[in-house]
C-alpha cells in the first residue's frame, strides 16, 4: 500500500471515527485545538511557549509540533478536516480517560483527558491507538503532523523558509534563489542521470 492509498483509507476511516468511537462531547474549539496541539506536540516534542501552556509537555526544546502550524495544516480547504476536527480530538480524549481509569491516574478538570496526561501517558496513548482497530485515523494525523514540521505544507514552500518556518528551519531546508527555485550543483545520486529533454518547458514539464 504506497502513501497516497494509506490517506485515502485513513480519511474514509475518518469520517466515519465520530459516529462509531465517540458517544458524547464537550469539546469547545480551544478544547479542540489545545488536545491537537498537545497530540502534535507528543509525536514531535518541543518547549512550552509560554508560561501555563497545557498543550506541551515541554520534555525538548524547540521548535515541537507545536510551533509549527499544524492547525492550520489540518484546517487548510485542500486538506478538508476542518468539520472532523471535534471529532477528533473527542476521540483522542476518550481514549485518554480511558487510559487514566486503567492505570489509576488522577486527571485534571481544567483541561481535555489527553492534555492532563504527563508526556510519557500521551505517548502511551498514541502508541495504544496507532496499533488499534481505528490506526489508520492516527496514521494520517501523525503524517501531517510530519509535514507541517518538515515541509510546511499548508504554505508556499519558499515563502515558509524566507519567513523562517520553525521546523523547516531546524533542518536547515535549503534557501531557494533570487527567483523562489531551487537549483543543485551536486546531483543526489553523485553522477548526473539523464540530459534535459530538448522540449521541456521552463516549469520543468514536457512539453
Amino acid at each position: 500500500m504506497d502513501r497516497r492509498a494509506v490517506i485515502r483509507a485513513a480519511l474514509i476511516s475518518l469520517a466515519t471515527l465520530p459516529l462509531s468511537t465517540v458517544t458524547s462531547t464537550d469539546a469547545t474549539d480551544a478544547g479542540t485545538a489545545t488536545t491537537l496541539e498537545a497530540f502534535a506536540d507528543t509525536l514531535i516534542p518541543g518547549a512550552k511557549r509560554f508560561p501555563g501552556d497545557a498543550a506541551v509537555a515541554g520534555v525538548a526544546g524547540p521548535p515541537g509540533g507545536a510551533d509549527v502550524g499544524y492547525l492550520d495544516l489540518l484546517r487548510h480547504p485542500l486538506v478538508g478536516m476542518g468539520p472532523l476536527l471535534p471529532g477528533v480530538s473527542a476521540a483522542l480524549n476518550v481514549a485518554a480517560a480511558w487510559y487514566a481509569t486503567t492505570h489509576l491516574i488522577l486527571l485534571p478538570i481544567s483541561v481535555p483527558s489527553f492534555v492532563g496526561l504527563a508526556h510519557p501517558h500521551r505517548t502511551a496513548v498514541v502508541d495504544d491507538l496507532l496499533h488499534g482497530p481505528d490506526r489508520l485515523v492516527w496514521v494520517l494525523m501523525a503524517m501531517l503532523a510530519s509535514a507541517a514540521f518538515d515541509s510546511a505544507a499548508h504554505r508556499h514552500t519558499a515563502d515558509a523558509v524566507l519567513n523562517g518556518h520553525p521546523g523547516m528551519t531546524f533542518t536547515r531546508f535549503p534557501l531557494p534563489g533570487p527567483d523562489g527555485l531551487w537549483r543543485y550543483t551536486d546531483y543526489s545520486y553523485g553522477r548526473k542521470l539523464a540530459d534535459t529533454h530538448p522540449r521541456t518547458t521552463v516549469t520543468g514539464n514536457p512539453s
